[in-house]
């Protein structure tokens, strides 16, 4: 009997799933000054020492475990003394990983690496020209129990600091050449943090734009076909020569990993090669990529539960601001499901129109939308024709407040019987845009007609216990977002510009000191 279970070892080996996770670990460094340190991490400064080093270390370990992929992805290593450092930290909590490769660009203030629990057969750097401290992407043979599997490990440009569109495209075009090299007949998976939205084609904002649209992830790499994004039909079909972004298995709701500036993106990616769908040797699990959401990464407020500076000390609380993700490969053949998605150019449509709609899935275009009203990630837009506004819940941070846009929506929703959106990508802009026409201006005509969504202008009036009451007759719940921007009981008031919202009845929102002010 034990010479048997020493045979079938290899066929349990063979059949085990494994999964493959990309994690931006958030500026992991040591405690040894070399030099190229991010200056809040300089031992010695902002309470940076060998005990937050040792925490740090503890808390990426502690994701990693509980993640518990066999192949990870790694951004922000500082360097190979890191990553050894973390290793061992590791196979002291139980989930060892043996094998670790990292590279080794100098006068790089972080690296990327990979952790592996299968065995490293070759690894190499394909170096990113544009400046002398790019970062390289990390290539990385690892012998799977069934075949050889190609990793390609990636930290793009990020937006901030100059971060120009065409500084990421230099990133996809130098991998592109090193895939144009390949057997596309072998598998191979690229992920990592490439500081791009799986949809950056419809939402590169005007501030990183310098190449007219054209995006690194998405006109660079072949995750689109022709105008539509790459679907798991297209990677079934025999020689193609395409990326598959998984980003798009999530509903629309749960498609980030991060928040950047308050909104919510998609900068970490999987993409898959064709070889992962044709069914043989390793393939990709259908559905099963994920985003690592495990309950210590939020703050009690739902926020990513970073790794914390405060008053410009080191606090010892938090992890990273980015999320793992996650995908399941195996040697079964891929398995096509009811949840593949096919992709169809965007339903042309009116305001009007998206109110009997029921679809959350379906991309609608309104055709010359006025920005009325913007506060943060949020917009009420107007059209003309339709009675009625929208409001865009957490998706408006690329449109502009007095701007005419030409917008794709998505993410249809109700609440509380109206209609919202959670996603507006602005496709061309009108060089002219009348908006005063959509306004509510006085208080002489306030109460005609007045909806949700509506926004008003120019009203007077007296607040008291949760009231607006205007001049001339009639009041309002008015609400504030803030209890700070609340006035005193009897101050009179007024509202220089803001929306119209919903709870329990009709209410003027208040989201900052711009809607309104005490007259004296």
């Amino acid at each position: 009997m034990k010479y048997l279970w020493v045979w079938l070892l290899p066929l349990f080996l063979v059949a085990r799933p494994f999964r493959v996770a990309t994690y931006n670990v958030e500026n992991l460094f040591d405690a040894r000054f070399d030099g190229t340190e991010y200056e809040r991490y300089i031992p010695g400064k902002h309470g940076w020492n060998a005990r937050m080093y040792k925490l740090k270390l503890r808390r990426a370990a502690e994701v990693l475990c509980d993640a518990d992929a066999d192949i990870v992805a790694l951004q922000e290593i500082e360097n190979a003394r890191v990553l050894t450092d973390l290793q061992r930290v590791l196979e002291q909590t139980g989930c060892a990983y043996r094998y670790g490769v990292i590279t080794r660009k100098r006068n790089t203030p972080v690296q990327v690496a990979l952790l592996s629990r299968f065995p490293v057969l070759q690894s190499r750097e394909i170096r990113v020209s544009y400046a002398p401290k790019v970062r390289p992407i990390l290539e990385v043979l690892i012998d799977t129990p069934k075949e050889p599997l190609r990793i390609f490990v990636n930290h793009w440009k990020s937006k901030a600091r100059e971060g120009w569109e065409s500084k990421r495209i230099a990133y996809a075009k130098a991998l592109m050449k090193r895939l144009q090299t390949l057997d596309w007949r072998k598998p191979f998976v690229v992920l990592g943090d490439f500081n791009s939205d799986y949809n950056a084609y419809e939402t590169l904002e005007t501030r990183n734009d310098d190449t007219q649209g054209r995006t690194g992830i998405n006109s660079v790499l072949p995750t689109m076909r022709g105008a539509l994004p790459v679907s798991e039909a297209d990677m079934r079909q025999r020689g193609v020569r395409l990326l598959y972004d998984t980003w798009y298995e999530l509903p629309l709701s749960k498609r980030w990993s991060q928040k950047y500036y308050g909104k919510r993106g998609t900068p970490d990616h999987i993409l898959l090669s064709p070889a992962l769908f044709d069914g043989k040797g390793i393939d990709y699990v259908n559905q099963s990529f994920r985003v690592f959401k495990t309950e210590y990464l939020f703050t009690p407020k739902g926020y990513i539960n970073r790794w914390e500076i405060r008053g410009g000390k080191h606090t010892a609380r938090g992890y990273s601001d980015h999320l793992p993700l996650i995908v399941t490969l195996d040697t079964q053949p891929y398995r096509p499901s009811a949840h593949d998605r096919t992709f169809a150019p965007p339903q042309t449509a009116t305001i009007d129109t998206l109110y009997g709609k029921t679809d959350a899935n379906v991309r609608y275009k309104l055709h010359n939308a006025a920005v009325l009203y913007r506060h943060g990630p949020h917009a009420v837009i107007a059209q003309e024709g339709s009675a009625r506004n929208l409001f865009v819940y957490g998706g408006a941070s690329q449109l502009r407040q007095g701007f005419c846009y030409d917008v794709i929506v998505e993410g249809v929703k109700s609440y509380k019987g109206l209609r919202e959106v959670t996603a507006a990508y602005a496709v061309h802009t009108y060089e002219t845009c009348f908006i005063k026409r959509f306004i509510r201006r006085g208080n002489a005509a306030f109460y005609q007609g007045l909806r949700p969504n509506d926004v008003v202008a120019d009203l007077t009036g007296v607040y008291r216990h949760g009231f607006f009451y205007l001049d001339g007759g009639g009041k309002i719940r008015i609400y504030f977002k803030k209890r700070t921007l609340r006035p005193p009981d009897g101050s009179r008031i007024k509202i220089d510009y803001a929306r119209i919202g919903y709870y329990k009845g009709l209410e003027i929102v208040i989201e900052s000191k711009k809607n309104f002010h005490v007259v004296e």
